[in-house]
């Protein structure tokens, strides 16, 4: 016998999340008038080249509450007035640098509209309309950031790739005994996969650069630690930690982690989460820190998912 649940009309007062997207096309510059030339080309790369470069971006509001009369979290159409509104319309076809005066570094208080730092001022300025639980950013499919409402902290996502070939066995079983286990993954010449690396760190925005940390060195450091190694090889052969570990996509990913924690900790930030697709079938995901898993999963996935 079960329970049977008992709820008013249209689902009134049972709670739940709704996204909404929104894009718009802006460009920037990372410029700091205290910095000379040479410091700022040193620090921000190409992106410190005039008059700036542009994005197509794309937000994700993610907004949670109980359902009123109408079966409605919010009224949708009020929920697109706001946004446009408050941000699309500001922001579309501008130059972030001059967009908002949270952006105007000839301001002590001004910072760079990094993904992070925007989408914080966002969140500044959609949260007394907008019940918001989580707002993600892209800059592009390969960056982006979210942010929960947590003062200065936020998550900056990369996402790189790399090919390889594996194959799935445990060297102490019998070929029939590994087949039973992993399939053709099994198969003694093994297969390959292009694999999705995505890696999330955690940290303060700077209240200058508006940075959680040196993006050009995560990714420099992604680069040399996983996708240098690992691209092109036969994983099993050509990666020792895989002679004696079945590299399995959770293996992967759990490897990842523990070659990254570190060297991310020791560029400001700290590695929040590694995700690894293997196929559009199949991914897998390891967090890396422990204690931050029940502070954060539900509001993310569901920008995630929006």
């Amino acid at each position: 016998m079960t329970d049977a649940i008992t709820t008013a009309p249209h689902g009134q007062g049972r709670g739940c999340v709704i996204t909404r997207r929104a894009c718009f096309s802006s460009s920037h510059r990372y410029w700091l008038p205290e910095l000379s030339a040479d410091d700022n080309a040193a620090r921000f790369g190409s992106c410190a080249i005039a008059p700036g470069h542009g994005h197509n971006y794309e937000l994700i509001v993610s907004m949670a509450g109980g359902l009123d009369a109408n079966g409605m979290v919010l009224n949708l159409s009020e929920v697109k007035h706001a946004i446009r509104s408050g941000i699309t319309e500001q922001l579309d076809f501008r130059f972030l640098n001059e967009a908002w005066p949270e952006f105007d570094v000839t301001s002590s208080e001004g910072c760079l509209p990094t993904t992070e730092a925007l989408v914080r001022i966002i969140w500044s300025r959609l949260a007394n309309q907008l019940p918001l639980v989580a707002l993600r950013l892209y800059e592009s499919s390969g960056l982006w950031a979210d942010y929960l409402g947590q003062t200065m902290d936020a998550y900056l996502t990369i996402r790189t790739h790399f090919a390889a070939a594996h194959r799935l066995a445990r060297p102490e079983l019998s070929q029939e005994e590994n087949e039973q286990i992993y399939g053709k993954c099994a198969r003694p010449h093994g297969h390959g996969h292009n694999y999705l690396v995505d890696v999330t760190v955690r940290g303060s925005i700077d209240p200058r650069t508006g940075m959680v940390c040196d993006l050009a060195a995560l990714q420099r450091l992604v680069s040399d630690l996983v996708v240098e190694p690992f691209d092109h090889t036969f994983l099993n052969k050509d990666v020792a930690h895989f002679a004696e570990c079945v590299p399995t996509a959770e293996n992967i990913a759990l490897h990842i982690v523990d070659r990254l924690t570190t060297p991310v900790r020791a560029i400001g930030a700290q590695l929040h989460k590694v995700r690894l697709q293997e196929s559009p079938n199949n991914a897998a995901e390891v967090y890396a820190e422990a204690p931050a898993l029940n502070a954060m999963p539900e509001a993310m996935h569901s920008a995630v998912n929006g």
